[in-house]
């Protein structure tokens, strides 16, 4: 244990750590948030599009009215869309910058939409929102950035109300990590010769931390985290949730002609991301 300056008593080492951590991912986000925002846009890029909105829609079954958490919200881009569908939404990010882009991005329904700058590995500012206050919460694409996920997990079972839900797309821990990488061989069989394309896995089983970027020409590199299904669920099934949907979305095959090179969108056999519905029961 290490004691600091001032009377804050004994510190360990393994908090200094997480904090460090959290700081660092934090001031990466705020550092792209402009180049993300130019990127995404009002609409998102094409996972957005194709896999994740749709994918998260269909496992919400969103009804008009109810109050939606969204966290890690970005610019906005699932915060905007469930409003417009409806939904009182609530958007979290603790990126500063990309509260502050969101907020410029929301131009219709800002009667139905809250944005809040809050750290969700922070589970006593999570639970200040108020207990079973949400039908349902959402994260897209956002708790492989997240230093910690158990405070975020053991709040939600209390913030969301018994028979409601937390869906979350994640980059596919099995497929698309920073222990993964897209490959294509040429292959000829009986006088045809064609182009495969498959997913090398260098590594799965051991959860890891490890810088990356998520777009071309990003300022600065960011932590992704990575941690295999066992342990994703088993901090769901901890807090008491119960997992009762999971969808494994992948481009369809119309998409392979779209872009030159190796990319996602040849892969119509292998899913990019996973999206799971937890339940509070």
């Amino acid at each position: 244990m290490l004691k600091m300056p001032g009377d804050l008593g004994a510190i360990s080492m393994t908090e200094i750590s997480r904090d460090s951590i959290n700081n660092q991912t934090r001031e990466a986000w705020n550092n792209t948030a402009k180049i993300w925002d130019e990127k995404m846009g009002d609409e998102g890029n094409d996972f957005h599009q194709i896999l994740i909105r749709p994918t998260i829609e269909r496992l919400l079954q969103l009804k008009s009215g109810q109050r939606i958490l969204d966290i890690g919200c970005g610019n906005g881009l699932t915060t905007r869309r469930l409003a417009s569908l409806g939904a009182k939404t609530l958007g979290i990010d603790f990126a500063s910058e990309m509260i502050n882009n969101a907020r410029k991005r929301t131009r219709e329904n800002q009667e139905l939409i809250e944005y809040q700058i809050l750290d969700a590995t922070d589970e006593t500012a999570l639970l200040k929102l108020g207990e079973n206050s949400f039908d349902a919460a959402v994260s897209a694409m956002a708790l492989m950035d997240m230093a910690e996920i158990e405070p975020l997990f053991r709040a939600l079972k209390k913030l969301i109300r018994c028979g409601g839900c937390f869906i979350f797309a994640v980059m596919h821990p099995c497929f698309n990590s920073m222990h993964t990488s897209l490959a294509a061989e040429l292959i000829e069989q009986e006088n045809k010769i064609y182009t495969e394309y498959f997913v090398k896995v260098k590594a799965y089983l051991q959860p890891s931390k490890i810088p990356g970027l998520a777009l071309e020409n990003q300022p600065q590199p960011h932590i992704y985290f990575h941690r295999p299904l066992h342990f994703l669920l088993n901090v769901a099934f901890k807090a008491g949730f119960v997992l009762d949907g999971l969808e494994e979305p992948a481009f369809p095959p119309e998409f392979a002609t779209k872009n030159i090179g190796i990319s996602w969108s040849k892969f119509s056999k292998i899913p990019p991301v996973i999206v799971a519905r937890l339940r509070v029961l």
